[in-house]
């Protein structure tokens, strides 16, 4: 009997995981212009493609990212196993709000300067300098992971040729008129001064004082009297009997908080007359509401607070005060002058912060870039079912089209219906931020007065133009509009290259549900436009990672659990199978330690079982032509190759979970505790024959596990499969990782 390398006495991942990955990348399979199988098991099995959801360069990777990253390497695994020509891309996003902010409380805190001490050059410079650092600890803890990414493919959001996609989208976009330049109302954020999106806002509750004040013959009440120097309009349901003797657009004299002013009356239909009085005033420059208000009636807006914060003159005495500050004052002021009718001190009310800093957001009226999701424009070119080149559709149309026509499906579908309620409710996507750091926007300003006003020439191009005197607009583009395009920037677009033309649209996209809004709508919307193509075929959304007591994880928090330190006790196998078993599509996971020391005691039991075969083995392909199975054994790989279709179909299906608990309970209470078992009497017998035939089977059994089991635990499987007696075909790189999907 040949025998096979033995298997150390216990499994130890730190002796394995690190040597076995670097075996893949050297192998080259993990790239699929080297790894094409010969033949697949799937009939006429062609292309499946993704992109890894990029993680955002201000730090290190959490538990959510390793969960994320387990699920994607699982499809990816068991796709290349099938003979299927399998891309998987890696990259980050350079998050350019979150990682200027992150970067500038450094600097505060250790140098007490701010970016305009350093300037736009240097202070890039150290940006880069973190993003860079970020990257590598990042792309370590992917590795660490298992995960086995392309990584001669790898992406960032900042690379030029990505830089080249997105100044390319702006121009065809702007030229087609669906990028503009306009006064809208933004969410403006004092602390990092910058607009954010709707998308990146955080509602938190709460308790303030509500005032009730007395304007002219209302009362009115508000949470906010900083606002209300510029309240020169009152508003009512036209509707409501009790302001029935007033008229649309009459004027009424009264006393206000700096002096008697002319308001004038509006009736409209947006006002709720069961709430208060039924009557209010507007700052149509402060509030979405009131901006539609005032829009609708063609009314004046003015600025009452200024970009720091602070009052403007128009508040009077209180101008230059912030409005923190100022807002005991100027309730102090009112009552003074009897205008302060009461006050609430217990009421409760959502505050706008920005997710991204932690910053208040005050809705201001300004002038920036747009992206219009409701004008209607002559597709340029389609190869989605039931739109045609031509065709007059708005960016909308698209998003919602291609989602309800199941041209791309949406799993678990209940998140069908959140999105296609939001983009109903979509508005113009507001795509320019006042930072530093991110891609710049490509349109440049000559002034032709002596005073540098722009209002001399623009261009927008994807190159700065020829000559003297052009200012690029300062601005850079929300991250989510070059993170859009990710399916196809990372393919070669605008190029049209062999990678665009084979793998896109790309199969699948993994990301959490959170960010259906912020991120899977923007790539439906610019993959629509730009390549008149859906970018994906399914989006598989994953839950979100907490705490045992159900915390989403947060570094405020303190809750946060670095993948390194869990995978350094137990693993990666094991943290991989805890984070697969039990949790559905769309299913938040509480992360338990224990768990994760259950599949270290699996992981260690495949050790075992791989062990004590390999004490009995003989070699399969002299064996093979002797063996004659019995009934029995027989009718136990009659239930494995039932297993092999289960599993196939819930991995099809997308229900992981199922499948890894499938082989999880199959390994150990079938093939453990009853097939071997049940077989130890042959294999120590005296005939010969038997014991080879015990062999055979029990290795049969093993070999097919290993297989399905590699998608999940891909390292301890390869590790054991080097070992098997006559597993593959044993040419020099013979790897699990390549070996055909089991029939």
């Amino acid at each position: 009997m040949t025998m096979s390398k033995k298997l150390s006495p216990q499994y130890n991942p730190k002796d394995v995981e690190d040597r076995i990955y670097r075996m893949w990348e050297q192998s080259g399979f993990f790239n699929p212009d080297v790894c094409v199988r010969k033949k697949a098991t799937t009939k006429n099995a062609g292309v499946f493609s993704m992109v890894l959801p990029p993680p955002n360069v201000t730090g290190t990777l959490h538990l959510g990212h390793a969960f994320e990253t387990t699920l994607q390497d699982i499809m990816v695994r068991f796709h290349r196993m099938r003979g299927e020509r399998t891309l998987w891309i890696p990259g980050t996003d350079h998050a350019a709000i979150a990682t200027q902010a992150k970067v500038e409380d450094m600097l505060y805190k250790k140098e007490g300067k701010t970016r305009h001490d350093l300037g736009r050059e240097e202070f890039l410079k150290r940006v880069e300098r973190f993003a860079q650092e970020s990257r590598d600890t990042i792309v370590h803890q992917i590795k660490k992971m298992g995960a086995s990414l392309d990584w001669s493919r790898e992406a960032y959001t900042l690379d030029e040729k990505l830089n080249l996609a997105v100044r390319t989208a702006f121009v065809r976009m702007y030229k087609a008129g669906l990028i503009y330049h306009g006064s809208r109302m933004i969410n403006w954020d004092p602390r990092l001064k910058t607009v954010i999106s709707d998308d990146e806002i955080e509602w938190k509750e709460e308790r303030t004082e509500f005032y009730y004040l007395q304007y002219g013959p209302f009362v009115i009440g508000t949470a906010r009297p900083e606002t209300k120097f510029g309240d020169k309009y009152v508003v009512m349901h036209p509707n409501d009997r009790r302001y029935a003797k007033y008229a649309h657009g009459q004027k009424i004299e009264l006393e206000w908080i700096n002096g008697p002013i002319t308001a004038t009356i509006i009736k409209d239909r947006a006002i709720d007359m069961a709430f208060g009085t039924g009557v209010m005033t507007i700052t149509p420059w402060h509030d979405t509401t009131d901006f539609d208000i005032a829009e609708r009636h063609h009314l004046d807006k003015e600025q009452v607070i200024d970009y720091d914060g602070k009052l403007l003159p128009i508040a009077g005495e209180f101008a230059g005060i912030h409005i923190k500050k100022a807002r005991t004052m100027i309730v102090e002021k009112l009552k003074m002058k009897g205008l302060l009718v009461r006050t609430d001190t217990d009421y409760t009310h959502r505050i706008a912060t920005n997710s991204r800093g932690g910053g208040v957001i005050e809705p201001q009226l300004k002038e920036q870039w747009f992206v219009a999701v409701n004008k209607e424009f002559r597709m340029p070119h389609s190869k989605i079912t039931s739109i045609k080149k031509g065709q007059h559709i708005t960016l909308k149309g698209i998003m919602l089209h291609v989602v309800k026509s199941k041209q791309v499906e949406i799993m678990p579908k209940r998140f069908e219906k959140t999105y296609v309620h939001w983009v109903n409710n979509l508005h113009d996507w507001c795509i320019s931020r006042q930072l530093w750091y991110g891609h710049r926007i490509p349109v440049w300003y000559r002034s032709t007065d002596t005073h540098g006003k722009r209002n001399g020439k623009t261009c927008v191009g994807i190159r700065p133009p020829q000559g003297k005197g052009w200012e690029q607009d300062p601005d850079t583009l929300d991250t989510w509009f070059s993170s859009g395009m990710w399916t196809f920037s990372t393919l070669g677009w605008p190029h049209a290259t062999p990678d665009l033309k084979n793998y896109h649209p790309t199969s699948v996209i993994a990301p959490g549900y959170e960010i259906l809004q912020l991120w899977v709508s923007r790539i439906i919307l610019m993959s629509g436009y730009l390549l008149g193509d859906i970018p994906f075929r399914r989006v598989y959304f994953h839950g979100i990672v907490r705490d045992k007591d159900g915390r989403k994880f947060s570094k405020s928090s303190g809750n946060g659990i670095d993948p390194l330190e869990v995978i350094a006790s137990c693993g990666t196998d094991a943290l991989r199978m805890s984070m697969t078993v039990g949790i559905g599509p769309g299913s938040d996971v509480r992360f338990d330690m224990d768990k994760v020391k259950a599949y270290r005691n699996f992981t260690n039991k495949l050790w075992n079982i791989g062990r004590f075969i390999l004490l009995h083995h003989v070699e399969r392909e002299k064996a093979a032509d002797k063996v004659n199975f019995s009934p029995k054994q027989k009718k136990d790989l009659r239930e494995l190759a039932t297993l092999v279709k289960k599993v196939t179909k819930h991995l099809d299906a997308f229900a992981f979970h199922h499948a890894a608990e499938l082989l999880y309970h199959y390994t150990w209470h079938t093939f453990a505790d009853k097939i071997i078992e049940e077989t130890k009497p042959q294999l120590t017998g005296g005939d010969p024959g038997k014991r080879a035939q015990a062999a055979v089977f029990l290795l049969e059994i093993y070999a097919t596990l290993l297989k399905l089991l590699h998608p999940f635990m891909p390292f301890v499987t390869e590790e054991i499969w080097s070992r098997l007696p006559g597993a593959g075909t044993r040419k020099k790189k013979n790897l699990l990782i390549v070996e055909q999907w089991p029939k």
